[in-house]
């Protein structure tokens, strides 16, 4: 399963409300409507109110029909959502230029849209109608009416004074949407990588229920399974001079039987799990075990060593999250590995420690400070045995997520010694994995 991240990724699954935006616009109408009747009643300035009051009305008519013929719940699609955003760009320009374009305090309210689409929309849409707002602004700076002010007087701005304006306006318009964005992106990544952490983490809480109960009941089956091969050979054999109640008898029997085994199987078919403690239980030692098993047979030495002190050793559920974090991590280890792969267990009465090391390459220079971030970029050099699969932060992330839930800390770097490369340390507090076998 691929989960794509990036400029142009999950903007499908993320488009906006048709409410959000005509809520949005009932906020906007309502503030340009108190501005203006203030300036043209309260103040008195000398303005084209009722021009004014026209473009204002064409914005909550149209907002008006939006929520008339279309439900409020109604997902836009991006050209949907960058063609009201246009035409607010439009409408409140048209505002501006009736009421002294640039020189207009509220001029500023053109990054707005922008802000909304840096947020919301893919990248080519806020930049095209980032530049339909510069291109406005511009505009702006040479058509417009006066400013608004005492009747039989004219307020005369430099246009100095006016090309400041622009500059803020196009400035503040530029480094909001770019803020904007770099903020919505990160969330919108993180939001991908957990969605992909919660599906593996649910897949392999899926796969390992399914091998425990399976062995609980294979075993479980054996009992009623030869219960009814014995009955059934002795009813061949009997059958001439079995007697009705005794037929009945051993079909009775059968039946039961045959029940016993439905019930089993329908544990199976369930993913039930409430009485496979015995399966589910692993110590430290059969816990490393099950993760490497399935990377023994590529052609890398893989040494698990042990060096516990006089505790007991720690033993704990068998947690699907933990399983699979440390598995990516030790698939990593043996993708780049040159020849060995070191895994080393420690426990003392206050940590436990799984460190993970191979001989390979390590790690790249250049992302070693981001690692564990979710991020589309390599994570190791290119000299690697494998080519296929694993090596973007993605993995990384998802493993590094799945052993934080369980309280460990994760420590990834570039081992100290030469003849060692990337490194990788799992810890956790004693008490985590007591509370986890609880």
């Amino acid at each position: 399963m691929e989960f794509a991240i990036g400029p142009e990724a999950g903007y499908g699954n993320r488009r906006l409300r048709l409410s959000t935006l005509t809520n949005t616009r009932w906020l906007a109408t309502v503030g340009q409507l108190s501005a203006v009747l203030f300036v043209g009643t309260v103040l008195m300035f000398d303005m084209p109110i009722v021009a004014c009051l026209a473009l204002i009305a064409v914005a909550a008519i149209i907002n008006l029909a939006l929520t008339w013929f279309y439900p409020a719940n109604m997902r836009l699609n991006p050209v949907g959502v960058f063609a009201l955003l246009s035409f607010d760009v439009a409408q409140l320009a048209g505002l501006l230029a009736l009421t002294g374009g640039l020189t207009n305090p509220f001029s500023l309210l053109l990054a707005v849209p922008v802000i909304i689409s840096a947020a919301t929309l893919p990248p080519r849409f806020t930049a095209l109608l980032a530049l339909i707002a510069v291109g406005v602004a511009s505009l702006l700076v040479f058509v417009h009416l006066p400013l608004p002010w005492y009747p039989d007087v004219r307020l005369e701005i430099p246009l100095v004074y006016v090309s400041g304006m622009w500059f803020s306006v196009v400035s503040c318009l530029i480094f909001s949407a770019i803020y904007v964005y770099r903020v919505a992106e990160e969330a919108r990544r993180l939001a991908d990588a957990l969605a992909a952490t919660e599906l593996v983490l649910q897949r392999e809480q899926h796969v390992s229920a399914l091998d425990g109960l399976a062995a609980a009941a294979a075993h479980e089956l054996g009992t009623p399974l030869a219960t009814i091969s014995l009955v059934a050979k002795e009813l061949q054999r009997d059958l001439a001079g079995a007697t009705a109640e005794e037929l009945r008898e051993d079909i009775r029997l059968l039946r039961s039987q045959a029940d016993r085994c439905r019930e089993i199987l329908r544990r199976v078919s369930t993913l039930g799990t409430d009485d496979e403690d015995h399966v589910s239980r692993l110590s430290l030692r059969a816990l490393v075990e099950e993760v490497v098993a399935p990377h023994r047979e590529f052609g890398i030495r893989i040494e698990a060593r042990a060096v516990g002190d006089s505790t007991t050793e720690p033993a704990g559920r068998r947690i699907p999250g933990v399983i699979y974090g440390l598995g990516n991590f030790v698939e990593n280890a043996v993708d780049f590995a040159s020849e060995k792969v070191e895994i080393t267990m420690a426990w003392t009465e206050d940590h436990v420690r799984i460190r993970i090391v191979d001989d390979g390459p390590g790690f790249a220079p250049e992302v070693i400070e981001r690692l564990g971030e979710p991020d589309l970029v390599p994570v190791r050099s290119e000299d690697r045995r494998y080519k296929g699969g694993g090596g973007l932060g993605l993995g990384v992330f998802i493993a590094k997520t799945l052993l934080e839930r369980t309280g460990a800390s994760v420590r990834l770097a570039n081992s100290t010694i030469a003849s060692e490369g990337a490194e990788v340390v799992v810890e956790w507090p004693r008490a985590s994995i007591q509370a986890l076998a609880a």
